[in-house]
């Protein structure tokens, strides 16, 4: 047992050198390469010029279809690729926007953060492309952003699908409040052991593949960039976001063909670590009860559960996840 315990530490501290030993990411990703042809639309808002980089991935045969892809908070649109592959290859137009304060697009200090106003940036770039319709995956906070688009744009939305979204509860009726000031200093201390350790006990039932070290490193690799602070701020103005702005009440108003993917091992629950009580921290996050929960809520929505998988489908378990997705947007 210990000498199997020394080869897990060895092996996870080469891990961790393996990771630190890659380039210090700038806070607007100049240096790291997307897996598509990255496009920008500028734009000004609340009173700022601002970039929204996106990817406009085209079927080689196109079924006239368009999807955009949500990502979640801790995540980009770099993540979507293996996802982005299996729908061009069905004929897809695929649309991925890095929302503003994420990824490669701009990341303002001085802004207010609303799923509103990221649903209208959202719906500046598909007017651009001029996209009069598409397909809505939102995943984990895009989960959340794909509701409040479909809510302002319902005519914009052919069908709606959410993968293990965040926002199936409201955690600030249980959960205290954290400021974003408090938030601020915990976004300044993170690592990248820190975010692995929490991606392995929150995503993936604490099972690592090194495929998923990339999804850190897109996550921390710019914290010794010396413009990190902006990082942090922008990350803690977000979190408040999604604490602050629950869709829970409106799913009742969703009126698009609607489709969740959810593992039911999620546990993802925004302000659980400061809940005192047990027996309350242990009721939230709960997805195995929140998907059924919600497909009641959303009209006429189908369920699609995969038992034993966690926050990440398209990642941890992607044929499982591509399969009800193919065929529901094929209906």
């Amino acid at each position: 047992m210990r000498v199997f315990l020394c080869a897990v530490t060895v092996l996870v501290m080469f891990q961790m050198s393996f990771a630190q030993k890659r380039p210090v990411l700038d806070i607007m990703l100049n240096n790291y390469k997307y897996p598509f042809a990255e496009h920008t639309i500028e734009f000004s808002s609340q009173g700022q010029t601002l970039k929204m980089e996106y990817m406009d991935v085209h079927p080689q045969h196109p079924n006239g279809k368009v999807i955009t892809l949500l990502h979640g908070k801790n995540f980009n649109g770099a993540y979507w690729k293996t996802t982005i592959d299996a729908l061009i290859s069905e004929g897809y137009r695929v649309i991925v926007p890095d929302q503003i304060g994420f990824g490669k697009s701009s990341k303002e200090v001085n802004y207010q953060y609303s799923f509103q106003q990221l649903a209208a940036n959202t719906k500046r770039v598909l007017d651009e492309l001029k996209i009069k319709k598409t397909f809505l995956l939102g995943h984990s906070m895009g989960g959340m952003l794909a509701t409040r688009f479909t809510l302002m744009y319902p005519q914009t939305v052919e069908k709606l699908i959410l993968e293990n979204p965040i926002g199936l509860e409201d955690w600030k009726v249980v959960a205290p409040y954290t400021s974003i000031d408090e938030n601020y200093q915990k976004e300044l201390k993170a690592t990248y052991a820190s975010a692995k350790q929490y991606q392995l006990d929150s995503y993936y039932d604490n099972k690592w593949k090194p495929a998923y070290d990339e999804w850190v490193y897109l996550l921390t690799g710019w914290v010794k960039d010396p413009q990190y602070a902006t990082v942090a701020m922008v990350n803690a103005k977000t979190t408040d976001m999604c604490f602050t702005q629950p869709v829970v009440y409106e799913f009742k108003n969703i009126q698009v063909p609607t489709l969740l993917i959810i593992g039911t091992r999620d546990r993802t629950a925004i302000g659980k670590a400061d809940v005192k009580d047990k027996a309350v921290r242990d009721r939230m996050g709960q997805y195995q009860l929140l998907g059924k929960a919600t497909q009641k809520e959303i009209p006429g929505a189908e369920l699609v559960e995969l038992e034993g998988v966690g926050h990440m489908p398209h990642i941890e378990t992607f044929e499982r996840f591509i399969k009800p997705l193919k065929t529901f947007l094929k209906k």
